[in-house]
């Protein structure tokens, strides 16, 4: 779940203040001293935790906040505005100005820069573009042979002229193509080197000056905290970023990068890698992930999440089915299916109001093993056990079993469980009850 940890400690020290009748300045000081504590752990700049919380604790300890009837929620109602503020306010859009826009990649070896290529070349498809992919990175020749790859797994075109030519003209043949073939913008991926130097800062300079791109986008592992920062400090004033790709933000990562990248450098985080699939990057939103760190959950992103993910003629029959208490194992496994598209469940959950920290994540007792195992289970039933449940009997039940590598008492209680589904079904469409949800997670 991203930044766990963080959201952890800050959930809990915004908890004392919830529910409160009246706060103290002092109570407001004690809390922001915890807040304090839990940035500076998260490896979040010291400048900017030092000066965030002189700004919650300014406006929170103002006559309007102590006097009003929910003074702790309005303290939460700052520090969550102050946080969407450090982290850039609102959505920062990506700028594809110019005949042939150009989105230049730059950033270290092992920060998934290649990858990120290829998966803002989907998005960007997906929204109707025609994106060409540019392997500019002649010091690598893996990262040709990855990005000509990953071309191929996402249906992308990809320009490449082999590692003897040099950056600038491999760069000029793809705008010469993109032209000619109506392509348009073009992504470049650039070398990137162990460490930053001269050399390469001089190159990636020179690329610039040739390709008037639109876009400079840093790709930084969210993983390494103050290190993403110092590293987008450094390639911002040589080269004037336009933005930033954090990537691995599906790990708990420490906060540090994605809190304090804005406030240091003025370039606005765009796009968070969440994953390996080609589709695992997605916009970056201040206000939302403010809001997951704080517990107030994230529903538009989970919204979107179902609407990419859900067929809305499926549900309607789904629906249907419901209605009709004909729901069968294979409708079940097609809707585990759906969910699973939409991400980890952990994941899922932790964007329902309330639901962001390890603790009810632990006694929800979210396993994602259990989703396998049930899929698993379902798989080893005949098609006629999946669509008539009621005739496996105690030696079907211990056949299933060793086919899914379960036991027998996880077969009876996926049944029993799917048993009681119908019966629910059943009394939801009794006249005068409301009609069942569209798209269920039925589990």
């Amino acid at each position: 779940m991203v930044f766990a940890s963080l959201s952890e400690k800050l959930q809990g020290a915004m908890q004392k203040l919830r529910g409160k009748g009246k706060i103290s300045p002092r109570d407001v000081k004690a809390v922001m001293k915890e807040v304090k504590m839990a940035l500076l752990e998260a490896d979040v700049n010291f400048r900017v935790v030092k000066d965030f919380v002189a700004r919650v604790e300014e406006k929170a300890v103002g006559e309007e906040v102590l006097s009003s009837l929910t003074p702790g929620q309005q303290v939460v109602k700052i520090v969550h505005q102050e946080l969407t503020e450090l982290m850039g306010r609102e959505r920062a859009e990506l700028q594809l100005t110019g005949e042939i826009p150009v989105i230049m990649l730059v950033g270290l070896q092992g920060a998934g820069k290649t990858t990120a290529t290829a998966k803002l070349g989907k998005y960007l498809q997906k929204g109707g573009k025609r994106p060409l992919l540019v392997a500019a990175d002649v010091y690598r020749p893996a990262a040709i042979d990855q990005l000509e790859t990953l071309g191929q797994q996402t249906d992308l075109e990809v320009f490449s002229l082999g590692t003897k030519t040099s950056p600038r003209d491999i760069c000029r043949g793809a705008l010469s193509q993109a032209r000619r073939d109506g392509m348009a913008p073009v992504i470049i991926d650039t070398a990137g080197r162990l460490h930053i130097n001269e050399e390469m800062m001089a190159e990636l300079a020179d690329l610039k000056k040739d390709l008037k791109p639109a876009e400079i986008l840093l790709v930084a592992d969210a993983m390494t905290g103050q290190d993403a920062v110092n590293l987008a400090q450094s390639f911002n004033k040589d080269l004037g970023l336009t933005g930033v790709i954090l990537t691995k933000m599906d790990g708990d990562a420490r906060g540090g990068a994605a809190l304090s990248i804005k406030a240091v450098t003025d370039a606005s985080i765009k796009f968070v890698g969440v994953g390996e699939k080609a589709d695992a990057l997605e916009p970056f939103h201040p206000d939302r992930l403010a809001s997951r760190i704080l517990g107030m959950g994230d529903m538009m992103s989970l919204i979107e999440k179902a609407e990419k993910s859900y067929d809305q003629e499926q549900a309607a029959q789904m629906e249907k089915k419901m209605r009709e208490a004909s729901f069968t194992f294979d409708d079940f496994l097609e809707q585990l299916h759906q969910v699973r598209e939409m991400g980890p469940l952990e994941d899922i959950i932790g964007m329902l109001p309330g639901m962001g920290n390890k603790k009810m994540l632990k006694k929800l007792q979210v396993d994602e093993k259990q989703l396998t195992y049930t899929e698993a289970i379902i798989n080893s039933m005949t098609r006629k056990e999946r669509q008539s449940p009621e005739i496996i009997d105690g030696s079907r039940r211990r056949r299933i079993a060793s086919g899914s590598g379960t036991s027998t008492q996880e077969v009876n209680r996926l049944l029993k469980q799917f048993k009681e589904m119908k019966k629910m079904m059943k009394r939801f469409q009794k006249p005068g009850k409301k009609s069942m949800m569209k798209n269920p997670f039925p589990f």
